[in-house]
């Protein structure tokens, strides 16, 4: 007989059904054994009786989390004994045949909770369990359903998604980058990429105009509540574009999938407010933030664009840096001040995508000039010489008639985050590192033999 899900058994009173799936959990009332099922669909009352010894018997061993197979009739429940907070809650289950599929050992900690009362180490060391419980259950649910939307979205917009290398080159782009030890060229290494900024303005030269992709991304930074060492967001690009046709565009597809995902949310204000940089600076003292009318109502999603950001910023010791990244175009208009060397003048045409007071997106039109580019780079500390060697590849993409373009890049986890009301971003992460990047489950980081450092032509310093 094939397997029939627990939600389904709930329309077929009478029927003979196969379920597989884990002990919830056993209730012994006198003689009556009483199994809560559970599977991906749902939870439903299983009834041993004495009746068929053999059955019952092993009914009788049966413990939490064991996993098994039943076969039986579904019934309807005596009117007393409905469970209305149940989807099941009218039906039971009467077993014919009953088979034990495996045995599971008692769990570290209670899976019948929401789990913020168990301490992280050991929730994490153990995730496979953890990600049992119907909260998290819940939260990589929707986290799929607010990709599956996205993707759906942009298709009927024209985007193509493109997915870019994984293992890339070093470059100076902000943040310290995860490398990786070339085993073919020794000496040399690899990069994760902290975002695929690069790939995605090579594309828009390649004529794709429309780009997107679910994004995996690393940094080797500090961690956070809002921060994990790799991370995902909708990274997407667009040619012959404007500011304003990528703010509306993700305007357009935030407010749709709130309407269509969250039916208990509600925005707080539409269409969402752009605000400069100097504006929420001055108003708010801060470039995100929360523009909640009750910031006691977890259902409340503000939504807000600043715009107008300085191009950059200056360092401790006097250097200039980015203030978003050295592929920022600036203000037409200020481009005179590149030459004059008044860095401070120049405002860059980037935006952020703020919600509830966190950052969940930064983007920009990009430079498409291989001067300007250059420049920029200067600006940043480099030579022509070392622009070159870091970043030849773009500048000389820029010569062979790059459009111009501009893209965003929303981060997947903090929105889900935001959405399931949850406390950090470890919680819609199905393998989520701790707070200082450990993965307990997989021991990682670990060391290497010395056979795989001899091939990767790598020492250790042991200090």
């Amino acid at each position: 007989m094939s397997r029939t899900r627990i939600i389904e058994a709930k329309d077929l009173v009478g029927q003979s059904v196969t379920l597989f799936g884990w002990v919830q959990a056993r209730r012994d009332h006198g003689k009556i054994i009483f199994i809560d099922l559970r599977d991906a669909s749902g939870l439903i009352q299983v009834v041993f009786t004495p009746g068929q010894v053999q059955m019952y018997e092993t009914a009788n061993r049966l413990r939490s989390e064991w996993v098994i197979r039943i076969t039986g009739k579904v019934n309807a429940r005596p009117e007393k004994m409905v469970n209305p907070d149940l989807p099941t809650g009218k039906v039971e289950i009467e077993p014919q045949e009953l088979e034990v599929l495996n045995e599971a050992l008692t769990p570290p900690f209670p899976l019948d909770t929401d789990g913020y009362e168990i301490g992280e180490e050991s929730r994490l060391k153990y995730r496979y369990l953890d990600l049992r419980r119907p909260r998290l259950q819940a939260n990589l649910r929707l986290r799929h359903s607010v990709i599956k939307y996205i993707r759906a979205y942009l298709d009927a917009q024209g985007f193509v998604e493109i997915e870019t290398p994984i293992i890339s080159k070093s470059t100076p782009e902000g943040a310290r980058d995860y490398v990786v030890p070339s085993r073919l060229y020794p000496g040399m290494f690899y990069a994760l990429p902290q975002s695929p900024q690069q790939y995605k303005q090579l594309l828009m030269v390649s004529g794709f105009e429309k780009y997107y992709q679910i994004a995996r991304c690393f940094r080797d930074e500090d961690t956070r509540g809002d921060r994990q060492p790799e991370f995902t967001q909708l990274d997407l690009e667009m040619s012959f574009t404007s500011q304003e046709e990528i703010l509306s565009l993700i305007e357009g597809l935030y407010s749709e999938m709130v309407k269509e995902l969250l039916p208990k949310h509600h925005l707080s204000q539409y269409p969402f407010p752009r605000l400069t940089h100097q504006e929420v600076m001055d108003t708010y003292g801060t470039d995100k933030p929360d523009l909640r009318k009750d910031k006691k109502d977890p259902f409340e999603l503000a939504f807000l664009f600043v715009v107008d950001f300085p191009m950059f910023e200056k360092n401790n010791d006097g250097s200039w840096t980015s203030a978003h990244h050295p592929f920022t175009m600036m203000k037409k208009d200020h481009l005179k001040y590149l030459d004059s060397k008044e860095y401070d003048k120049i405002y860059s045409d980037s935006y952020d995508f703020v919600l509830n007071g966190c950052e969940i997106a930064s983007g920009s039109i990009r430079i498409n000039q291989p001067e300007i580019q250059k420049k920029v780079f200067n600006v940043l500390g480099l030579n022509d010489a070392e622009v070159m060697e870091k970043f030849g590849h773009m500048i000389e993409a820029f010569q062979y008639g790059a459009p111009p373009h501009g893209g965003i890049a929303p981060g997947i986890d903090r929105f889900v985050m935001i959405i399931a009301n949850e406390p950090n971003i470890r919680e819609v992460f199905a393998f989520p590192k701790t707070g200082d990047a450990r993965d307990l489950m997989m021991a990682a980081p670990s060391s290497l033999s010395e056979k795989q450092l001899k091939e990767l032509h790598l020492k250790i310093d042991k200090k």
